[in-house]
């Protein structure tokens, strides 16, 4: 009899320990992903820092110095297409790579100083190389590399603009967002016009790129209280069509409730200055 009690006090007891471990089981995954550090929330919490417009993520820095680094190589670029392109086609896709980069690197150096973010002063060894390819080339070579180099570059950050339109919490980046991304539209469709893009190699490369593993975010801004001035790009004599996103009148306020000057008969809405589709 007692051996029977025995038996069945152990019988309860496993099966106890069994219900115990099952509900671990299932409770422990929820408890340690939401406790862990390395999901997607706590990730964008941990890059993102307060300014006085709204949070500021790694992927908002990443935009801001990639608009400054579109600048200094596609700028460069413009100029050469202006001085030696045989086709007016080129040109005029130089004309507008140099106007509409002025203005967007004007605007990312101004909202650069405002949230405190360091931008690069010279472009990557890839644009560097780029620029090399373009003027180690020469005639009918020349201007399909140019088509086909900065459309492919643009076509990649125009990826980037509309991730960061759609999620950015930062009013100074989404109002940089919308002008790059009427500028980046612009010069896609330029060069485009030239008739020279070779839209089968952009397919297959983006769909090799598609299996690349993706870079790491950023760095987080530098705590230095010393930043470096960017050194502003300069829009050459002769370049003359407008920017899509027209530039401001005057210095943008601290205040954003400001309001932005209004257009004049000079100065187009944004949008009217240039053919639909400018950009970085």
């Amino acid at each position: 009899m007692a051996g029977d009690t025995l038996r069945r006090i152990n019988g309860t007891a496993a099966i106890l320990v069994a219900i115990a471990a099952t509900i671990g089981a299932l409770i422990y995954p929820i408890w340690s992903y939401e406790d862990r550090s390395g999901t997607g929330l706590a990730n964008l919490q941990a890059q993102t820092v307060s300014t006085k417009w709204g949070p500021m993520t790694a992927i908002d820095r990443d935009f801001l110095v990639k608009v400054r680094l579109a600048g200094l190589w596609e700028l460069p670029a413009g100029r050469q297409a202006m001085e030696r392109a045989p086709n007016q086609a080129i040109r005029d896709a130089g004309d507008h790579l140099v106007v509409g980069h002025a203005d967007l690197d004007r605007r990312a150096r101004d909202i650069a100083a405002k949230l405190g973010v360091e931008l690069p002063n010279e472009p990557t060894d890839q644009q560097k190389g780029w620029l090399r390819e373009m003027t180690e080339a020469e005639g009918e070579e020349y201007q399909r590399k140019f088509a086909n180099i900065l459309r492919m570059a643009h076509g990649k950050v125009f990826g980037l603009i509309s991730q960061v339109r759609h999620t950015t919490r930062n009013e100074l980046i989404r109002d940089l967002a919308d002008a790059a991304n009427v500028t980046v539209l612009d010069h896609i469709t330029v060069l485009e016009n030239t008739g020279m893009v070779d839209f089968d190699t952009i397919a297959a490369e983006e769909a090799a790129a598609a299996t690349e593993k993706p870079a790491p975010p950023p760095p987080p801004p530098s705590t230095s209280s010393v930043i470096g001035s960017p050194v502003p790009v300069v829009t050459p004599p002769g370049a003359t069509s407008l920017p899509s996103a027209v530039p401001e009148t005057t210095a943008p306020a601290d205040d954003p409730g400001e309001p932005a000057a209004t257009p004049t008969a000079d100065q187009p809405a944004p949008g009217a200055g240039a053919p639909a589709g400018s950009a970085p």
